[in-house]
């Protein structure tokens, strides 16, 4: 029987975000090897070194990397993790002018060594360089995408199961549009087990009343301003759910998660990407799911696009 080539990840962009993927992704098997970039050779060789000390333990079969871009040659997936970070209290879309220069400057080459590739955006703000990336390489929509809402979406669910003593996987809840200050929770579909949040009760009363409910909203989307102005920035989860996205994609699993991607009219957008709940599977995006939705959340959905769209039109 022949046998299948093996999965390749590569990742741009060495600095924490960058090595937690790597790291998560060489511990979950996420792909069969492993590639990291960076342009600061020390910094990259001495990554790549640390993680293939720990090889053995490893459900990966390889790491490798370096300064040369052809490291990234035969990719399955691509996650572009380059750029400025974000600082203390800064809204992620100020970091759109800085960011897609970079972008744009990667896009060529990653064409040209992987031609193949589905390009997978970490780097913030990543639904305003979903678009760029789109536009600059000329990949089908569905071959450019981004970890949206996917790690927000994470910290909802836990915070949520938190309160009320079950595990995160057994809560079904979604936050959807731009990742960042304009996203929200769609509470209208959000569940704990087969209830609904809004109906959960306790020794017979409503659990989460709309106050509840904003002020977990604000908690799940300041999250990471709390953990920057700790840490210097988020890593670890991010890496996590970022080799989670990889794996959807690299097993054809077909598996529903909110990510962003530029949309084509899907429920009366174009042209901006922001996170919806979407089909991943081999060939990327393979179809954007058009949640029902409370006028409300549809008015802060087109609320969140604007604010996209906003930002793309500055950088033209």
């Amino acid at each position: 029987m022949e046998q299948s080539r093996p999965t390749k990840l590569s990742i741009i962009g060495a600095g924490g975000v960058g090595v937690a993927i790597a790291y998560a992704a060489l511990i979950r098997g996420s792909a069969d090897v492993v590639a990291l970039h960076d342009v600061a050779s020390a910094k990259v060789e001495a990554e790549v070194l640390d993680l293939a000390h720990a090889m053995p333990f490893l459900a990966a079969k390889r790491i490798e990397g370096g300064t040369d871009l052809g490291v990234i040659a035969a990719s399955d997936v691509v996650v572009i993790t380059a750029g400025a970070k974000q600082r203390a209290g800064e809204p992620r879309l100020a970091l759109a002018a800085r960011n897609a220069d970079i972008v744009r400057a990667l896009v060529p080459g990653i064409r040209e060594h992987a031609p193949d590739a589905i390009l997978l955006i970490v780097t913030n703000p990543c639904d305003v360089l979903t678009v760029v990336a789109q536009r600059e390489s000329g990949l089908d929509s569905a071959r450019v995408l981004s970890s949206g809402t996917v790690l927000d979406t994470s910290r909802l669910r836990w915070r949520l199961s938190e309160l009320v003593g079950v595990h995160p996987r057994s809560v079904h809840a979604l936050i959807v549009g731009e990742h960042g200050d304009s996203e929200f929770p769609l509470w209208s579909r959000a569940k704990i087990g087969p209830v609904l949040v809004r109906e959960w009760r306790e020794d017979g009363e409503l659990r989460f009343p709309r106050a509840e409910l904003d002020r977990i909203a604000d908690e799940v989307m300041h999250a990471a301003y709390r953990i920057i102005e700790g840490k210097g920035a988020t890593s670890s989860a991010i890496g996590v759910s970022t080799a989670r996205i990889v794996e959807a994609i690299l097993r054809d699993e077909r598996a529903v998660l909110p990510v962003s991607s530029v949309l084509r009219g899907e429920l009366g957008l174009r042209d901006v990407a922001l996170s919806l709940p979407s089909v991943l599977g081999r060939g990327g995006v393979e179809r954007v799911l058009e949640v029902p939705m409370e006028d409300a959340e549809r008015a802060a959905l087109e609320r969140s696009a604007e604010a996209i769209a906003s930002t793309l039109r500055s950088l033209d």
